[in-house]
This record gives structure tokens, C-alpha cells and sequence, in this order.
């Protein structure tokens, strides 16, 4: 069973890295509603680079969750690094669902833009979802 949360996760973030590739690479689609904004402009413009940096912290985060659900072989992490890096991953996704109280996350003051809808209704549920995950795969070990 607990494969299963760790298939999930480390699927859902191999696909958010791909995504990133996607945005790195110059596509356009989705791309102005994953950038929170006061609703006239962005309050920042990433990078290739930094977009990119992104996509690949994803893939690696994908990866080490694969190794730490032990549906893969242990090739790239210690054992003590799954163990409290599992804890610090978990962390920063429930982190990232509760959010900064102004722009993001499930207590955010900013309501009306495309970003801050979307984040309510999929961006923050599915962070909390992947740490909630992360957390069942840790226990289980």
C-alpha cells in the first residue's frame, strides 16, 4: 500500500518537473497562472534558469522520494539523508500549502487573481496532499 503513496508522489513530481522543462523551454501554456500576481502585474518573472533550476530540484525530489518509498534501488542517498530529508521534504510542501498569509497558500489574503483561484482550488491542495503523502511513506518504513 504505502507504494502506492510513493508511485503518486514521486509521479505527480516527475510531472511537475516536466511541466517546468515545458516553461524553461518557452511554452506558454499555464504558465501566467503559476506566478502569484497583485491582479495587474507579476510579483516576479522567472528565469529560464531559475525555471529550470526548478524543473530539476522536482525531478531530483522525485527520485528521492522513489528511494526513500524503496520502490527503487538506494543509489543516490544516504539512509540518513531519506530519513530527515523525508522529514524536511514533508515539511516544505505542508509549509507551502499554509502558505506566506498574503500571496499564497490555503490562508492567503490576495483571493481575485488566476493564480491565487488556482492555488485554492490545486496548487495548495496538492502540496499538502504530496507532504500528507510524504509523511504516510515515512512512517511506513
Amino acid at each position: 500500500m504505502m507504494s502506492v503513496f510513493t508511485w503518486i508522489v514521486g509521479g505527480v513530481l516527475f510531472l511537475l518537473s516536466g511541466i517546468h522543462l515545458y516553461w524553461m523551454a518557452g511554452g506558454r501554456i499555464g504558465a501566467l497562472a503559476a506566478i502569484p500576481s497583485t491582479g495587474s502585474e507579476s510579483l516576479f518573472r522567472p528565469t529560464a534558469m531559475a525555471t529550470g533550476f526548478v524543473a530539476v530540484a522536482l525531478a531530483i525530489a522525485g527520485w528521492f522520494v522513489l528511494e526513500l518509498g524503496e520502490v527503487v534501488q538506494r543509489v543516490l542517498f544516504p539512509d540518513w539523508l531519506l530519513i530527515y530529508g523525508g522529514w524536511a521534504l514533508a515539511s516544505v510542501f505542508i509549509l507551502r500549502a499554509v502558505g506566506d498569509f498574503r500571496w499564497v497558500g490555503f490562508f492567503k489574503k490576495q483571493q481575485r487573481t488566476v493564480f491565487a483561484k488556482r492555488d485554492t482550488v490545486l496548487y495548495s491542495p496538492l502540496c499538502l496532499f504530496i507532504g500528507s503523502c510524504l509523511i504516510i511513506v515515512i512512517t511506513n518504513q
